[in-house]
């Protein structure tokens, strides 16, 4: 699970700056501010818990365990419906998208917990 995470994360990652600089560049002329600052929102998102999942790799190494796991499934989840979520709103307009954007920040708020108790079992 390990170089899994440590790969998600880093594709992630990948994604988040490729995001950032679209929103940047290509975006900046077709999006109202408030759209933009939407989907810059996701792609800030995407970025911290890119960095979430390649912790939840190094914790999944060396702290074996459930936790961990689920830190990392739990920030992959996360991220597709929060940033995902966030992304199409700005792009489409669809309003009804950002319902699930909570739902994304529920899954995070329970990775850093997960990751945590990675940690306080760990010993």
């Amino acid at each position: 699970m390990d170089r899994l995470f440590f790969s998600l994360g880093a594709a992630s990652a990948f994604v988040a700056v490729a995001a950032g600089a679209f929103g940047a560049h290509a975006l900046r002329a077709r999006l109202d501010a408030a759209a933009l600052a939407v989907f810059e929102t996701g792609a800030r998102y995407q970025m911290y818990h890119a960095l979430g999942l390649l912790a939840a790799g190094w914790a999944a190494a060396r702290w074996p365990g459930p936790w961990a796991v689920r830190a990392g499934w739990l920030f992959a989840l996360g991220t597709l419906l929060f940033s995902g979520s966030l992304y199409g709103l700005a792009l489409s307009g669809i309003r009804p998208l950002g319902a699930i954007t909570p739902l994304g920040g529920a899954a995070f708020l329970a990775g850093w917990i997960c990751l945590a108790l990675a940690a306080r079992q760990s010993g």
